[in-house]
């Protein structure tokens, strides 16, 4: 489209969207142009949803630099946790990390993916919900799935598994029931085969933001699962090995 870019009401309109549950293609859309544009809409629309965890999503498209976006709703909960559901919603088994010293962004030698694992503080069994306000999700305009948060629509951070789990991870034993369904049972895999690719990657990007990968922050790594629909409300129940994690997706 050949309007002007307006980052700020591409945001208000995301929002509208999101908190009504609805979706509109991509052709509806003002587009960015470029990353710098998405990001800013993506902050002012993560100020219109009121986030303040920090907690992270990243992941790198085909032929591009790696891209992160806030995780919201964002619950620590080993079981209990209730998320919104809402139609064409989808779930990933994920591993997260806590990082427990800075990763600034530095010139010249890459961080290895050895000195990534050293800054890991600790890992967790979570799961991703996914949802976008666009139809397509990111087929059409990868820059307007950045805006929109990358999809995200709600993380649970479940409990604390062995660090070594970054290396470990794919072929581990994986089941999902929803709603008293099993969804997922087979071996975890990631779909860069290492659930600290895109990690890595993003900790190398010399444009990524000062404040991005302090100490503390959680970034969620990739699915395990493929991204499954939930077609209805329902608990969901994730045993990846001897870990488990249990909540609920109900109406908003």
């Amino acid at each position: 489209m050949t309007e002007t870019f307006d980052p700020r009401g591409l945001a208000s309109t995301l929002h509208r969207l999101r908190q009504a549950g609805r979706q509109e293609e991509t052709s509806t859309f003002t587009l960015p142009a470029d990353l710098h544009q998405a990001m800013a809409a993506q902050n002012l629309l993560a100020a219109a949803d009121g986030i303040s965890s920090n907690a992270w999503k990243v992941t790198v498209p085909p032929q591009g630099q790696a891209v992160t976006a806030p995780l919201h709703p964002y619950v620590e909960a080993v079981a209990g946790a209730d998320i919104p559901w809402y139609s064409g919603l989808k779930f990933e088994t994920e591993i997260a990390v806590r990082l427990g010293k800075d990763l600034p962004i530095r010139a010249g030698v890459p961080y290895s993916r050895a000195e990534v694992v050293e800054a890991i503080s600790a890992a967790y069994l979570g799961a991703e919900l996914l949802v976008s306000a666009i139809r397509e999700s990111g087929s059409v305009s990868f820059l307007l799935f950045v805006a929109d948060r990358l999809g995200n629509s709600g993380y649970v951070l479940g409990p604390q598994v062995d660090k070594s789990v970054v290396d470990t991870a794919g072929g581990t034993p994986l089941k999902v029931t929803h709603a008293g369904r099993t969804i997922y049972e087979g071996p975890a895999q990631h779909p860069k085969g290492d659930v600290l690719t895109w990690l890595l990657d993003y900790a190398n990007d010399g444009l990524r933001p000062e404040t991005s990968l302090k100490a503390g922050a959680l970034v969620t790594t990739g699915t395990l699962s493929g991204a499954i629909e939930l077609n209805e409300p329902g608990e969901i129940d994730i045993l990846l090995g001897d870990s488990r994690l249990s909540f609920s997706v109900s109406r908003a």
